[in-house]
């Protein structure tokens, strides 16, 4: 589930989502004229109860910035603000889980606000902390500035670490094409994409910790959606249960992320992205019906906004597989240390196809993806650990090409299927990727025998899988 924040007078060129790297020297700004700057939010859910988790998830935002130094430091001079209304003193609760209207939003977070022409190379989201709790009106989270509210009807703070002081930064590397080229006297609208689900970590204490996951890109008022529906191979919907629709698009290591995702209709199978960047995007649905019958991923490839996906067929395989496993991280070899760590599924899509990252179904996972590590005495000598369990399809996904006369699907007749785990870890209070290596994919099963390698990661339905212990190393 994501949340973006609608950025309207920025001009982009060149909308590839994990753009170019940062450039540290501010770019020149024109002196002639200036392009005005409206910022609202936005966002589908794909945990919400009562399949997923949270019923409600309440963020207070204070302000939003961007620079053109993709090296400054919070509180650079280079930083120009494009919501002063909240940063005077009015800041803006919003319900990252609300009904959204007609038009995509949630909410508007100030009005029209000129900026400097120039090329913006970060953007920077500040959130209240507790402590300012009393100045938000109709506070809904009672003494927290930000919380989560369980499908059980409980409150709980939303900690966070650094963001009320230094922001939650997207840098060049997460905003289509690099940074926004900001051209004089023009106006565009320009879409902060904020995971909301991806963003929220459950710490072993029964906590809830913000760790965000933010992307960025420019949409267009026009055709900036992409709709279809979900259905089981007989052509109608998967009744009762829940299906997740995600859309994905290929990084520098040419694994599909997830840059949105939402649930589908459950009575029609229906499902929308609005709004969307620009560009070209691989569609990635899972479900599992109110019977419990899981099915395959489908997937449709090569869909832009404006097209209609059409029905994305997924095949019933009965049960879903099973992955256990266990992540450490430790500073040294004498010290451990706690990561953050996200942990997503791969599955190839066909022969020839992308490696596609595939949804978690919330109501199957009890985590959103981020797993906490932590002192504990399972854990190896000098080091914090974590384990975790995965639901994920037991077979090979559903596969189409997209095309405006109706797509072809098939589905992988191999005996074996094999997944690969795509783990990430990061600094709990920092949000820096400084373990040794700061990614590791797991593709073999845990060793049997000291010294020997297992087998690939091969899993089918119904039955329980455990992978290789991932292990990170001098992370600080």
């Amino acid at each position: 589930m994501r949340t973006r924040i609608l950025t309207a007078s920025a001009v982009l060129s060149g909308l590839l989502i994990f753009g170019c790297s940062s450039n540290s020297t501010p770019a020149p700004v024109a002196s002639s004229q200036s392009s005005t700057v409206n910022t609202t939010v936005s966002d589908p859910a794909a945990c919400q109860a009562p399949n997923g988790q949270f019923a409600h998830v309440y963020v207070t935002i204070t302000d939003v910035e961007a620079s053109t130094n993709g090296d400054a430091q919070a509180g650079d001079s280079s930083f120009v603000d494009l919501t002063p209304s909240l940063k005077s003193g009015s800041p803006k609760q919003v319900d990252l889980l609300g009904q959204a209207n007609n038009n995509c939003f949630l909410a508007s977070l100030g009005s029209t606000q000129e900026i400097p022409a120039g090329d913006y190379q970060q953007i920077r989201i500040m959130l209240a902390p507790d402590s300012a709790a009393s100045s938000v009106q109709n506070n809904a989270c009672g003494t927290y500035a930000n919380c989560v509210v369980l499908s059980d009807g409980s409150m709980h703070d939303l900690a966070l670490s650094s963001e009320a002081q230094t922001g939650l930064k997207i840098p060049s590397g997460q905003i289509a094409s690099g940074g926004l080229n900001v051209g004089n006297g023009k106006t565009e609208d320009l879409d902060i994409d904020f995971n909301t689900c991806s963003s929220i970590v459950e710490e072993g204490n029964g906590k809830f910790r913000l760790k965000p996951v933010l992307h960025a890109g420019e949409v267009s008022t026009t055709s900036s959606s992409i709709n279809g529906t979900i259905v089981s191979s007989n052509g109608k919907p998967i009744a009762g249960g829940t299906v997740i629709v995600a859309a994905e698009q290929t990084d520098a290591s040419g694994v599909d992320r997830i840059v949105m995702s939402t649930t589908a209709d459950p009575s029609t199978g229906g499902f929308v992205f609005c709004p969307l960047p620009a560009g070209t995007y691989d569609i990635v649905a899972v479900g599992v019906d109110g019977a419990g019958v899981a099915y395959s991923a489908g997937v449709e490839t090569g869909v832009q906004p404006g097209d209609a996906a059409g029905n994305i067929p997924l095949v019933a395989s009965s049960m879903q597989a099973t992955i256990t496993g266990q992540i450490t991280s430790q500073e040294s070899a004498m010290q451990a240390i706690a990561a953050d760590v996200d942990v997503s599924v791969l599955q190839q899509a066909g022969s020839s196809g992308p490696m596609v990252t595939i949804p978690l179904l919330s109501s199957e996972n009890p985590t959103s993806g981020v797993y906490a590590t932590a002192a504990g005495s399972n854990c190896a000598a000098a080091t914090d650990c974590v384990s975790y369990t995965l639901k994920v399809p037991g077979v090979w996904p559903n596969v189409g090409a997209y095309a405006s006369s109706g797509s072809q699907f098939t589905q992988s007749a191999a005996a074996s299927v094999d997944d690969t785990l795509d783990m990430r870890a990061a600094s709990p209070t920092t949000g820096n990727t400084d373990c040794t290596p700061s990614e590791i994919k797991v593709s073999t099963l845990a060793s049997t025998t000291a010294g020997v390698s297992g087998g690939p990661l091969t899993v089918a339905a119904g039955e329980t899988t455990t992978a290789a212990t991932a292990s990170f190393v001098g992370c600080q």
